[in-house]
């Protein structure tokens, strides 16, 4: 519990995303150690910039006590990276989170074999019923079900798995406390007696659009294999993809067989490129790992009936409450725009920017780009109306 708490303090002086957490590891005996070793040790240890050195002094201690006493009192666990807990295969990736907020049980990750299923929030019916069939064969047959609780696939994903009475972890892009999609809050909170809901970031942390690329790597890292139900040629799913095969360049991704039209060019595509196997059936994902002991005994593939489909929520379409009225109450944040054709590095800035306005230093330390290459991007957005200057050198989306 003595690390847990310098490790808070470490997130909350440094930041999330970051390798300097797994190279304390390597340095020193304990994250303590490090801490009580004060600013010459800081500098000595030739990990950090002036200015985190600078944000590791001001930042006391206390603001690692005061998040520790709220997870207390809602009952999450914590796990830091040099807990005997923290999950192995995500220790494994270069920039693990430095902690974990959980609500619920986290299952033994590193001996469950586990796949993502991941897609768009703006799903069709075809996605919706595809994902749920997925994640519940795949959770009956014994297979943990890691997505994103957004709204589309992942909340699809997420409820075939609860439906089967399997095992489903949801990987927050905010804090596990924060009322973040309002309409799945049930789901989540069903999630807990079945698996477990996770953060890196403190329990009321807000859902800034640069935290769910972060995200997306503890998803993938999470996962033996990735399954991508149904994604455009700009989807964020492609992030996890890419996040996975940077990981893993060995790791397993499959696609859905999916018609030949906008909302699956980046799942088709994945197919077409050789980097995603086309899959119709959940067993063909079973059937790709060898030497891995699942439940086959399944055989009919469950659909989900039209009541089921009627309360999953899409982005676009309010859900019906349990009234079989409309909703208009959908609380996700507002989504960039998509089918942009930015180049990589113009991805990379437009979505470092959200809605909040954030400084052009910010964006740099978001998006591992140098100011010089990210001014031209800026304004190249500007001018096609996608992001405004609010303030001194600070941006925000349109």
């Amino acid at each position: 519990m003595n690390n847990l708490r310098y490790w808070i303090w470490f997130t909350q002086s440094i930041g999330y995303c970051t390798t300097k957490a797994k190279q304390l590891t390597f340095l020193y005996d304990s994250i303590e150690e490090f801490y009580l070793g004060g600013e010459n040790e800081w500098r000595l240890s030739g990990l950090f910039s002036n200015k985190e050195i600078e944000n590791m002094t001001n930042t006391p201690l206390s603001v690692a006590d005061e998040i520790i006493n709220k997870c207390n009192h809602y009952f999450f666990y914590l796990v830091c990276i040099d807990s005997p807990e923290y999950p192995e295969c995500l220790f494994e990736i270069d920039d693990p989170p430095a902690v974990l907020y959980i609500s619920g049980a986290l299952p033994d990750i590193d001996d469950r074999m586990s796949i993502a299923v991941i897609g768009t929030r703006k799903a069709s019916m075809y996605g919706i019923k595809s994902s749920y069939s997925f994640a519940y064969n795949l959770a009956k047959s014994g297979v943990t079900i890691i997505s994103g609780g957004a709204l589309g696939v992942d909340c699809s994903s997420h409820l075939g798995a609860l439906a089967a009475d399997g095992v489903t972890i949801c990987v927050l892009g905010c804090g596990i406390n924060y009322d973040y999609l309002r309409e799945n809050a049930k789901m989540r909170s069903d999630i807990t007696y079945k698996g477990a809901v996770i953060s890196e970031y403190p329990p009321d942390t807000e859902p800034y659009s640069y935290h769910f690329p972060q995200r997306n790597r503890i998803i993938s890292a999470l996962s033996d294999g990735v399954l991508v139900i149904e994604a455009g040629s700009r989807s964020g799913s492609l992030i996890t993809v890419n996040s996975a095969l940077e990981q893993n360049p060995n790791k397993k991704i499959f696609a859905l067989a999916g018609p030949v039209d906008s909302h699956f060019d980046g799942s088709n595509k994945l197919v077409k490129n050789k980097i995603a196997t086309l899959v119709t059936d959940y067993k063909d994902i079973i059937d790709a790992f060898e030497n891995v002991y699942v439940t086959t005994e399944l055989e009919v593939s469950a659909q989900p009936s039209d009541d089921v489909i009627d309360v999953i929520p899409i982005k676009g379409k309010a859900p019906k409450d349990i009234n079989g009225l409309r909703t208009n109450d959908l609380s996700e944040i507002p989504l960039h725009k998509e089918n942009l054709n930015l180049s990589d590095d113009e991805n990379k800035v437009y979505y470092a920017i959200s809605y909040e306005p954030i400084h052009i230093d910010k964006i740099a330390e978001i998006t591992n780009l140098p100011v010089f290459k990210i001014l031209p991007i800026l304004t190249t957005l500007e001018l096609r109306e996608l992001i405004k200057c609010v303030q001194g050198r600070s941006y925000k989306i349109i």
